[in-house]
């Protein structure tokens, strides 16, 4: 392919030379420019450019998209407005400014290879560029704070965490944020006087503003998080422990109560189950069975502690038996709770939870020890997903900001480290990418979350 020294035309006036500086301080050696097919001279080939282009202007959508869809999920979805998805909120606010307002220059400066918009837009796509990456960032840790504190403090957190406090702490992030990208429009910056079209748009490498700012939008932002989530890990598998002990300890002594009169408890067992079938199947048993029934739960009425299901009578009555369908459980109240809200003269007998049913004929009786121990592992199920979705939370972070915090620290203090551009756009976009996974990360584990998305696009549940 011919380079641009090749087109034929005068191209004293976008050449490079040889005294300009590019990343880092390193001598300019930069690859010649190419023709292309819409008349200007590009820094890669048509095709490189036309894979470049496609791919990150995709990103950029599915950016906006999911951040977006966010947003509106907050805001109309009604199980998603409390005061902790607010910070969920202001992260999107963050990633959408990114999208919009850093990422399609960072394209054309990426295919172009050289900043044709002057020094004033320069100045600012690189403070929005700081800023809203920071904002990013700190809004990450902000939700880890809350997770942590929600978690270890829950009764006295569950108090503080008020709309006003959430604000507050928003604020505070967007105004650190600001603190930390300002500096240099205030002339902490290495940044030419006299700016031209083959002056290269990068952030300043001066190094004391170099330090302060990786340390601010970065590094102390990085290491609070890692302190935060291994806490929240520990007191997770904490729980985890205790959790299946208390499941061990309920399934003994629901056993042990049950141990005594087993023959007049199987009894009982079997006619609650007989009166459940026939509620279920009403024709499988003729109006004489179902007074006979009746008679026999009046007798033993005393007698049973705890149950679940519909009596004969049609009104719900506590029930040793807990009826549950084969692939589903209640998330309500727990089988224990029944039995113990059962008055003492048992003239009124609390409601047992209802249970989700897939099918008339898979419905099943079974013990309460049984119940409880399966919603033990239900929620310790739960339990562990969430500590996995906080190593992906925190391993997605780190290998999508790292390389760039790393190569921003090191190329000012490292004059003979002169990394290709190709190599820069990648690691920088690597970090812009954390902004289009944010999104994803943060609602596809959150049954509420999908349920709006698939709300606002129409979606059939």
């Amino acid at each position: 392919m011919e380079s641009y020294e090749d087109y034929g035309e005068d191209n004293s006036s976008a050449s490079y030379d040889d005294n300009d500086t590019r990343y880092g301080g390193c001598s300019e050696g930069l690859p010649p420019l190419y023709a292309s097919v819409l008349g200007i001279a590009l820094a890669v080939p048509d095709w490189e450019a036309a894979l470049t282009t496609l791919t990150l202007v995709l990103i950029i959508l599915l950016t906006v998209v999911g951040n977006v869809l966010v947003i509106l999920s907050v805001f109309t979805y009604r199980p998603l407005r409390i005061v902790q998805n607010f910070f969920i909120v202001s992260l999107a606010v963050a990633d959408l400014t990114v999208a919009i307002l850093v990422m399609p220059l960072n394209v054309a400066y990426s295919i172009v290879g050289r900043w044709v918009f002057g020094i004033h837009v320069c100045k600012m796509w690189l403070t929005c560029d700081v800023l809203c990456c920071t904002a990013s960032i700190l809004n990450l840790c902000a939700i880890a704070l809350d997770r942590y504190w929600a978690i270890t403090d829950p009764i006295n957190y569950a108090q503080k965490r008020t709309l006003k406090r959430v604000l507050l702490m928003i604020l505070g992030v967007w105004l650190l944020s600001g603190v930390i990208s300002s500096p240099p429009l205030a002339g902490w910056n290495d940044w030419p006087e006299q700016f031209q079209n083959d002056t290269p748009c990068q952030l300043t490498q001066q190094q004391g503003y170099v330090i302060y700012s990786s340390l601010g939008s970065f590094y102390i932002p990085l290491f609070i998080m890692t302190i935060v989530y291994v806490e929240i890990f520990i007191a997770t598998k904490r729980r985890l422990r205790e959790r299946a002990r208390a499941s061990k300890l309920n399934t003994t002594s629901l056993g042990q109560a049950a141990a005594p009169a087993k023959g007049g408890d199987r009894q009982d067992q079997e006619s609650v189950s007989s009166e459940t079938n026939h509620n279920e199947h009403p024709r499988l048993e003729g109006a004489a069975k179902v007074k006979e029934k009746k008679k026999k739960g009046k007798r033993r009425k005393k007698e049973k502690t705890s149950a679940a299901g519909n009596g004969v009578d049609g009104k719900d009555k506590c029930l040793r038996p807990i009826l549950v369908t084969e692939d589903s459980l209640t998330d309500n109240n727990d089988a224990a709770e029944c039995r113990n809200s059962l008055p003492a003269d048992h003239s009124n007998p609390v409601p047992c939870p209802k249970v989700v049913e897939a099918s008339v004929t898979t419905r099943r009786a079974v013990p309460a020890s049984q119940f409880i121990e399966e919603k033990q592992r239900i929620s310790l199920s739960k339990e562990r997903r969430a500590a996995r979705t906080l190593g992906i939370i925190m391993g997605v972070f780190v290998v999508c900001w790292l390389p760039f915090f790393l190569m921003y620290v090191i190329i000012p203090f490292c004059p003979k480290c002169c990394p290709s551009d190709k190599l820069i756009n990648f690691i920088t976009w690597l970090g812009y990418i954390n902004s289009t996974l944010n999104p994803i990360i943060y609602t596809i584990f959150n049954l509420d979350f999908r349920r709006a998305f698939k709300q606002l696009l129409h979606f059939r549940p």
